[in-house]
């Protein structure tokens, strides 16, 4: 249930990602533009397949805005995370057993 719960939240951030770029450059848009730029160069360099590291506490949720932008297709993205974020509790599930 983790799983889908986290992969329905990088959905969410992925749709937010389609329609950023609209706002970008007014006055409150929350993301500065260099800011904005970078995320963009290091996903462009490392590609599609970073999502997998979607599950990571810092920089995973900022991928998956940025795949948005960069208009990943949505099932490529929904494969990659949902395996990025199951592959992490299956990890856990088998660490936490080992060491049990």
């Amino acid at each position: 249930m983790a799983s889908v719960g986290n992969v329905g939240g990088a959905v969410l951030n992925w749709l937010l990602g389609l329609y950023i770029e609209r706002f970008r450059g007014r006055r409150w848009f929350p993301v500065p533009d260099k800011a904005l730029d970078r995320a963009q160069r290091w996903f462009n360099r490392f590609g599609m397949w970073s999502l997998l590291l979607s599950w990571l506490p810092l920089g995973g949720d900022a991928l998956t805005v940025v795949a948005g932008v960069l208009r990943v297709p949505f099932w490529r993205f929904l494969v990659l995370v949902a395996l990025g974020k199951a592959g992490r509790y299956v990890v856990l599930a088998f660490v936490t057993l080992r060491l049990a």
